[in-house]
């Protein structure tokens, strides 16, 4: 009796460590299966507003602080725009003093607890740019999608996909320089966002299903007259855009790609995201695995989408060392395996997505050599 007994209370050890596991591996996966739109990636972390002043502010002294560049100021309610890094104001040792752009919405005051984002722009293209736009739903598989539509007088459009921790505000960071050349541009919400369907199961994707609500996109701007399309990715919006490439049935229509910090690797992008949730390694393993069975994500999908070899269009690609979440050494294999259509564009001190925000200038000339010959 003591040996059955002995032998039940090991084998209760073992389901319960391995119940622990999987629960374990759940909720590491969780990191980028429910990384809501809008919020900050586990990646980036919380600064506290220590004073403002007049076109000033003083945020916690820490890496990302420092970053160059432009970008949003996320809070509980709040949101704003910070400028270059002030190094001649007088501040305490622990902190950094930036310029204060604007203040879009709510209020920022000491002991705030914020964020950076690459979202510079909240509303709609015309409350936020002034730029005519109108409100449109496209036909999508789990609904009507909505999109914004930002005309123009070429007939190559543009279609812009956001990606992890986003949401379509993100891609009107570029929707200026858009405008200028005269490129019309549908800005799209895909599900899972704001306004959209809900996935059936609440999960991302990471690209490998969502990439069907831009292809209805592609159908939509065909109907509406557009002769030739480039589709303009972020994050998981660039492998959107790679699945579109190689699967579309117009894929024929697509005249180029510009994928921003591309996914090219869902596997190494959930491990980085469940480690900046503090998840130990011996655990990454488990939250890879959690991830295909709970989504039925399989590696071979996206390296399939993702392999140079696949490429017949031109592909700009803006990515750079500083990306923690999505590999740049990825990235650079798949523009060494391609030169004769891809472009690589190295963006140096940006975190993942915010490739624009840390040299909107040099960023922009890099769009325009590449989208001119295009047009």
């Amino acid at each position: 009796m003591r040996t059955v007994r002995a032998t039940a209370a090991a084998v209760t050890v073992a389901l319960a460590a391995g119940a622990a596991s999987v629960a374990a591996g759940r909720f590491a996966s969780d990191a980028a299966l429910k990384a809501p739109p809008g919020r900050p990636l586990p990646s980036e972390p919380r600064l506290t507003v220590h004073s403002t002043a007049a076109g000033q502010i003083a945020l916690t002294r820490d890496l990302a602080s420092l970053r160059p560049g432009t970008y949003g100021l996320g809070g509980d309610g709040s949101h704003a725009v910070v400028g270059p890094v002030l190094d001649t104001a007088p501040h305490p040792a622990d902190t950094v003093v930036r310029r204060l752009e604007r203040v879009t919405h709510g209020t920022l005051k000491p002991g705030d607890k914020v964020w950076l984002t690459p979202n510079l722009h909240v509303g709609d293209p015309s409350a936020a740019l002034g730029l005519e736009h109108v409100d449109v739903d496209i036909p999508g598989e789990p609904g009507p999608l909505p999109a914004w539509f930002v005309p123009g007088a070429r007939d190559t459009w543009v279609i812009t996909v956001h990606g992890l921790g986003t949401t379509r505000e993100h891609p009107m960071n570029v929707m200026p320089f858009l405008q200028r050349r005269y490129i019309p541009v549908l800005d799209l919400a895909y599900r899972g966002d704001l306004g959209a369907p809900r996935p059936q199961d609440g999960l991302n994707h990471l690209g490998e299903t969502e990439w069907r609500d831009l292809d209805a996109a592609i159908r939509f701007v065909v109907e509406q007259g557009a002769e030739h399309v480039i589709l303009y990715g972020w994050s998981t919006g660039a492998t959107m855009a790679l699945h579109a490439a190689a699967h579309s049935a117009l894929r024929d229509r697509i005249s180029g790609l510009v994928l921003d910090s591309p996914v090219l690797s869902w596997e190494a992008t959930l491990r980085a995201l469940a480690s900046a949730r503090r998840t130990p390694a011996a655990l990454l393993p488990l939250a890879v695995r959690a991830a295909q069975g709970r989504t039925s994500l399989h590696g071979d999908r996206t390296r399939e989408v993702a392999d140079p070899a696949r490429l017949t269009v031109p592909v700009l690609l803006l990515h750079g060392p500083d990306d923690v979440i999505a590999p740049w050494s990825t990235s650079r294999r798949f523009a060494r395996s391609r030169p004769d259509l891809v472009t690589l564009h190295t963006v140096r001190n940006a975190p993942h997505g915010a490739m624009w925000n840390a040299d909107p200038a040099e960023y922009e000339e890099a769009l325009r050599r590449f989208l001119t010959p295009l047009m």
